[in-house]
């Protein structure tokens, strides 16, 4: 991974990630749609051009966060990457979460998920880990969806539980520098 400065940005990760040959499918040498999508947005904003009507990408460097937004009547594609420093001071945790909703409610779509890498700064790469400390679910044992929200700003993801007759409940993983626990 190539970057400028003393250690990655939030840019250089969310580059590192989506241009990686790694999410390429192998056998039919494609990424799945969302994953296009946020992927053709980026490389529209690297090279200086006007996104599609329904594409919003915004990337603040300073908290470390991506959002990337599709958007049509009632449906909405929600991509979200940002990273922590680990308590280590050698790795960076890296994040990507895909959410989908229809008419504001969770309405979770084939790509919909939340997975982890590890940056090494003395390697310079970035592989896949496990999410540490809990395990990622999509749904409850009382048929709630799940989804994730990164954080825009300060540490801790946000999980909320989509139940069919309209309610939500949410609760926060906290980060502590090596892992997230409720």
């Amino acid at each position: 991974m190539n970057y400028k400065g003393a250690s990655p940005t939030i840019s250089d990760l969310a580059w590192a990630y989506l241009s990686s040959e790694d999410n390429e499918d192998e056998e039919e040498g494609c990424m799945d749609e969302s994953f296009n999508a946020v992927k053709q947005a980026w490389i529209q904003h690297r090279e200086g051009l006007p996104l599609d009507e329904e594409d919003k990408l915004s990337i603040d460097e300073k908290n470390g966060y991506v959002l990337y937004e599709w958007t049509s009547e009632e449906k909405k594609l929600k991509i979200e990457m940002c990273y922590w420093n680990e308590a280590d001071r050698m790795h960076k945790l890296f994040a990507y979460n895909v959410a989908c909703f229809t008419n504001d409610k969770y309405s979770p779509g084939q790509f919909d998920g939340l997975v982890f890498f590890r940056y090494d700064n003395a390697s310079k790469e970035m592989t896949y880990c496990e999410a540490p400390g809990f395990d990622v679910e999509y749904g409850t044992e009382d048929s709630a969806w799940v989804s994730y929200a990164l954080p825009s700003a300060g540490k801790d993801i946000t999980v909320t539980y989509w139940y069919k007759n309209d309610e939500t409940k949410q609760k926060t993983l906290k980060w502590d520098g090596n892992k997230f626990s409720f």
